[in-house]
């Protein structure tokens, strides 16, 4: 029980390399991300325009909606 509450502040990570650890972390993280959005932009281009119009968006909006840029108050008026 004593060595939970010695460990419980600190980090696990060895203090040397966690800034090097880190930043592997983060495009690790970043790589995925960008495989997500890639594959997420091919699943829609692959839909026809009425399956695009049922949930919304038209074909030039893919990668904005995809990559968090879409405007919903715009489909409204299309």
């Amino acid at each position: 029980m004593t060595t939970i509450s010695q460990t419980a502040g600190r980090s696990l990570r060895p203090a040397s390399s966690s800034g090097f650890l880190s930043t592997l972390v983060n495009a690790a993280y970043a790589l995925f991300d960008r495989l997500e959005h890639r594959t997420a932009v091919k699943t829609l281009n692959e839909l026809d325009d009425r399956a695009l119009r049922d949930i919304g968006i038209t074909r030039s909006q893919i990668e904005d909606a995809v990559y968090g840029q879409f405007k919903a108050e715009l489909t409204r008026y299309l």
